[in-house]
């Protein structure tokens, strides 16, 4: 028997002894996908999944029923954490070889930097990983990267970011990415792309118990999609200029460290009470947002693991999305069920912005009250650092980023879910 299992795709029932509606059967060294006569993608993961679980090492997909969005489904499935998997399907012949190739290399650096320890993805190697990747999607001569790191943050009037990140020995950094592909130096920015990059949340002073902070090491989610987003729009054809920022920060308890009732004046000149050093993504994302405001964009999308709300309303399988501008919103979402990917619409409004009041500053950063709309007042706060909040600018509030266990579709780590969504928003919106 050969040591690499054959994956075929066929239409018709499994026999009966593989049970009733068996999903796969076998035969020596090859695996059945059973679809009853749909080509479903779920059925497809979940098949993947499965095999991967049984510990099949090494397969080749085979026969004629496979396509992109099949092997797309397959991979997804089968891709695991520990990398020990190997798929081909170099025998294959379809359509859209170039655009699984760009799908599979964008998110595969989302779920890898996502997965890997706080130990190996510290603020400033977060930034020069994500500055790397895209560097070595884009054509070459059109990526130049700054990083304002430590003291410098203060210098630049980077508050938010350097004051979570003082609390921990690891110094806090702020990417700020050029992709200018026109050849113009002064062609005007399309969008500009700000991701929260908490390497680790302790939840500071207001510490996290053991079992929330498992999987803080993937708290710089946001910043990992939405690297992965620009990198697979890049290699989809964006022809437009975007800036990508980062804001990069470790959230540790010390003698430094960020207390409650602290107060933060930001570039804007908007002055935040610290309420819970817990809510500190929305604080570092508001330096990215103020930078982005400044480049004058058309639009400004923001990505973040940002509230425990958005993940109670929506679990695992979608992101939030929060827009003051109704018409972007829509086509987010449009989008994002073109690209097969989980986004929801949460409610975002003006009164949302009046929740944060605060004694001794313009605002706290947590809501007060009961019942308190956490995701949409999380949004709240972030609009005061945009200068035109009401038009052009998204919120992806990341609930679907990461998984602490594994499930019937999905291994446990990152999953890479947003990056095709913000990928097809990207080119949509400047290729209007």
């Amino acid at each position: 028997m050969s040591a690499k299992m054959s994956v075929v795709l066929s239409q018709e029932h499994a026999a009966p002894h593989w049970g009733k509606n068996a999903l796969l059967s076998f035969s020596d060294s090859v695996a059945t996908i059973h679809l009853s006569g749909s080509q479903n993608s779920d059925l497809i993961q979940k098949a993947a999944r499965k095999l991967d679980a049984q510990g099949v090492q090494d397969i080749s997909l085979e026969g004629t029923l496979w396509d992109l969005e099949s092997i797309w489904s397959f991979h997804q499935g089968y891709r695991g954490p520990k990398k020990k998997n190997s798929l081909s399907w170099s025998e294959l012949t379809f359509e859209g070889v170039s655009e699984l190739e760009a799908r599979i290399k964008a998110t595969e650096f989302t779920r890898e930097i996502i997965n890997k320890t706080a130990e190996e993805v510290a603020p400033r190697q977060l930034a020069t990983m994500a500055a790397e990747f895209i560097k070595s999607v884009a054509p070459e001569g059109t990526v130049t990267a700054r990083i304002v790191k430590d003291k410098d943050l203060l210098a630049e009037d980077w508050q938010g970011i350097y004051a979570v990140g003082r609390g921990s020995e690891r110094t806090s950094a702020m990417l700020q990415l050029d992709f200018n592909p026109t050849g113009d130096d002064n062609a005007p920015v399309f969008a500009c792309l700000v991701g929260k990059g908490i390497t680790f949340d302790s939840g500071g002073y207001s510490l996290k118990p053991s079992g929330m902070m498992t999987a803080m090491k993937a708290d710089m989610g946001g910043s990992g999609t939405i690297t992965g987003g620009l990198g697979l729009a890049i290699l989809r054809g964006l022809n437009k200029r975007v800036k990508l920022i980062l804001c990069c920060a470790e959230n540790m308890v010390s003698g430094r460290a960020l207390k409650l009732g602290d107060i933060i004046t930001y570039k804007n000149g908007k002055t935040v009470e610290i309420m819970n050093t817990d809510a500190e993504g929305r604080l570092v994302l508001a330096d990215g947002l103020i930078y982005a405001s400044e480049q004058n964009p058309e639009l400004i999308i923001d990505c973040a693991t940002l509230t425990g709300a958005a993940k109670n309303a929506l679990g695992n399988d979608y992101h939030a999305l929060m827009s003051f501008d109704n018409e972007l919103s829509s086509q987010a979402l449009k989008v994002a069920k073109e690209e097969s990917e989980g986004l929801w619409a949460l409610p975002l409004d003006e009164f949302h912005r009046g929740m944060l009041p605060s004694n001794f500053a313009d605002l706290s950063n947590i809501s007060s009250g009961d019942y308190s709309p956490g995701a949409s007042t999380a949004a709240a706060f972030l609009s005061y650092f945009v200068s035109d909040y009401k038009k052009g600018w998204l919120h992806f509030d990341c609930a679907a980023t990461y998984r602490k266990s594994a499930t019937d579709k999905w291994a446990a780590g990152a999953t890479g879910v947003g990056v095709r969504s913000i990928a097809g928003l990207l080119l949509q919106q400047a290729n209007k």
